[in-house]
């Protein structure tokens, strides 16, 4: 099965793929998705700044109705899934989580993953990036 990732400017191209952010030269301010200029300062440049596959739940919800385009429901429907923000020390990270009802909860030790967003016309697995438990984090 082929696959791709969603948007390879998310990613840093490693196997497997880390997030990249930005971080400014002249505050220190790190952000994600990149963007070319500073939210805080506006006076520093923007440079790709690679973020930590680890970190912790802060926030949560339940993703219960299908979004709006250009989400793509998979081959099988739409199913609801939890969706958040995770604390990568830095920067928080909005994120689909894939975690089981029974054992999401705020601070909880995640870890970064791929997963399937959908599949392309021509077969192709979209993957896009959420966290997943990791039993070895912090607690």
């Amino acid at each position: 099965m082929t696959t791709r990732l969603i948007d390879e400017g998310l990613f840093d191209g490693a196997d497997p793929p880390r997030l990249v952010g930005a971080r400014c030269s002249g505050c220190g301010t790190v952000v994600f998705p990149r963007q070319g200029s500073c939210p805080r300062c506006s006076d520093g440049s923007m440079s790709a700044h690679p973020l930590p596959v680890r970190g912790q739940v802060w926030s949560w919800t339940a993703q219960a109705f299908e979004p709006k385009p250009p989400y793509r429901a998979p081959a099988d429907g739409y199913r609801p899934y939890h969706v958040g923000y995770v604390d990568l020390g830095e920067v928080l990270v909005e994120t689909r989580l894939e975690v089981a009802r029974p054992e999401i909860r705020i601070g909880l030790p995640v870890r970064l993953t791929t997963v399937p967003a959908y599949r392309d016309e021509d077969g192709t697995d979209v993957l896009t990036f959420a966290f997943r438990p990791d039993p070895g984090g912090r607690r």
